[in-house]
């Protein structure tokens, strides 16, 4: 077979130099914008340098605020995932309930499907002044923000998954005799975990949008708090360093998602590495 590009595959080195030779000129081409900026105004804010960002981080991540006594980052870095995870947790049941009922039973598809298309084409942030009367501003209405957001896409994915398995299998498990709730336990709901998680691992990145936009308009602490908290006073010297660890922890998740769906399913990917 020719050596065209398509066939041509890297080894691991040259993999791991691919991989970080953007980041690498990104970080470059920063550094030459900052020593510009910089060489014209000492006090310039809106590209700090290196040392800049070391203080920053040392001050928010390791010394205690003096108002309430917390490091800044790991008191909001709780605040958020526990909403995170809340509202990721009960998208994720609700996706699930949902998408195998609609994927599997006739009259719940006739019923729900309508309902689920037409909230997955409502904008969630037009909704949150809505959220906001309804469920006040505590940490209800932020969790209710990141679930309306992703569970209608979670919802139509896992049904539009459940009605591409062959008919075949429906047909052989009905034959042997089990019961609609013996075919969704055994035959539909272990094929459909792996594709949840996936699902899931593509829902991160909306998720931190809804719950980042909604501690930017009523909270008291979180990420999304910090940031626009700091940027009246231009501190690009800790909303830079902030969106970089939010990015990390959303990296985390994913990477974690995905081991955890390799190792609990391995038979989803056997035809993949062939």
């Amino acid at each position: 077979m020719a050596r065209r590009l398509i066939n041509r595959r890297l080894d691991r080195l040259g993999l791991v130099t691919l991989g970080l030779a953007p980041f690498l000129l990104l970080v470059a081409l920063y550094a030459g914008a900052s020593a510009l900026r910089h060489a014209e105004n000492d006090g310039d804010k809106l590209l700090p340098t290196g040392t800049a960002f070391v203080d920053a981080v040392r001050r928010v991540a390791i010394e205690p605020d003096a108002r309430t006594g917390d490091v800044l980052l790991w008191a909001d870095s709780a605040a958020s995932l526990r909403r995170l995870a809340l509202g990721l947790l009960v998208a994720t049941t609700l996706g699930m309930i949902v998408g195998v009922a609609t994927g599997l039973i006739p009259y719940v598809r006739a019923g729900l499907s309508p309902l689920v298309a037409v909230a997955s084409m409502v904008p969630p942030m037009a909704l949150l002044p809505i959220l906001f009367i309804v469920f006040g501003l505590g940490e209800l209405s932020k969790v209710v923000l990141i679930v309306i957001g992703i569970s209608p896409f979670m919802m139509r994915d896992l049904a539009l998954r459940i009605e591409e398995l062959p008919n075949e299998q429906l047909v052989k498990a009905q034959t042997l005799g089990l019961s609609s709730w013996h075919i969704v336990t055994r035959v539909v709901v272990p094929q459909m975990l792996p594709r949840l998680l996936d699902g899931l691992r593509l829902s991160l990145g909306p998720a931190w949008l809804f719950l980042i936009s909604a501690e930017a308009i009523a909270a008291e602490v979180g990420l999304g708090y910090r940031i626009f908290l700091v940027r009246r006073y231009l501190a690009m010297d800790v909303i830079i360093p902030y969106v970089a660890w939010i990015t990390t922890l959303a990296f985390l998740m994913d990477l974690t998602l995905r081991a955890l769906n390799r190792r609990a399913f391995p038979w989803l990917y056997v035809g993949r590495e062939a």
